[in-house]
């Protein structure tokens, strides 16, 4: 999508963009009581695509949205929970937002701490601020290019280091066989670390908790907000098959899946030519 003009009498894009970030850590704040006085007791149910759905989910997708629209009225809005399935989302706007209500809604059903908020804020497509309330630990974690990554008060950064068999990555199982039989020699010389939760693995490896994070079967709106903060720390992200997500032209709640690793760019790498058969890891 072109980067679109900017109108006379306009803000200065620095201005603009400051404005979303404050009021999208607001919008975000206001809803933690609420989310953590349902965690554990809320009822769910089951989406066709097999995947768990609260109340909860609606009403932070429309309690956070109704808060930006006030302020951004023309900017765009995406949800998986918000938007009808039949409808795509042509983003036409500068801004746009992109909420995943709670990331990791299976543990946040069952009563285990590894779930969050997650909203991420992009510009001409690019995700260029997220958000990622980490419930497990009662923290804010934020950050965009430019702007670095804060996890609650504390600078962070991804891990830079060569890896080595101590290292850490996170992923979400199950895995398709082929997927399996690939990554398999990565499975067997590091320490692998399964969370339940795109978005908190991508937090984690952005503040330098993991080395990075590999995903074959999660949607765009579980890493919008993840993908801005790999950045701001320093990570790379790198895309196992197909054409990258981003920039986003377009959002409907049947987008396919995003495949693909981010964090330490030495272990992106790695895990590049293990997923080729370049090498062995």
């Amino acid at each position: 999508m072109k980067p679109q003009k900017r109108k006379p009498g306009r803000k200065p894009v620095a201005s603009e963009l400051r404005h979303r970030i404050n009021a999208g850590r607001v919008a975000v704040k206001n809803q933690i009581a609420f989310f953590e006085s349902q965690f554990g007791q809320v009822e769910s149910q089951w989406k066709e695509d097999e995947t768990r759905v609260t109340f909860v989910d609606f009403a932070i997708s429309e309690k956070v949205f109704t808060e930006l629209r006030r302020s951004f009225p023309h900017d765009d809005y995406c949800s998986e929970e918000s938007n009808p399935e039949d409808e795509v989302v042509q983003l036409e706007a500068e801004y746009a937002w992109i909420i995943d209500p709670i990331d990791g809604t299976n543990n946040y059903a069952l009563g285990i701490p590894m779930c969050s908020i997650s909203l991420a804020l992009l510009r001409n497509g690019e995700p260029v601020y997220g958000y990622i309330y980490d419930y497990a630990r009662h923290t804010l974690i934020e950050g965009g290019e430019g702007e670095g990554v804060l996890d609650g008060t504390r600078k962070a950064r991804v891990i830079t280091t060569e890896p080595t068999a101590q290292s850490h990555f996170a992923t979400n199982f199950p895995f398709a066989p082929e997927d399996l039989t690939r990554v398999r020699p990565l499975l067997e010389h590091f320490r692998v670390r399964s969370f339940g939760s795109a978005a908190m693995n991508l937090a984690y490896t952005a503040v330098g908790k993991l080395e990075a994070c590999v995903d074959f079967r999660v949607k765009l709106w579980d890493v919008a907000a993840g993908f801005a903060l790999i950045k701001a720390g320093g990570g790379e992200i790198a895309y196992l098959d197909g054409e990258p997500m981003f920039p986003l032209s377009a959002f409907h709640v049947h987008m396919p899946p995003v495949r693909y690793v981010a964090g330490n760019p030495a272990f992106c790498r790695r895990v590049l030519e293990v997923y080729r058969g370049e090498t062995q890891a």
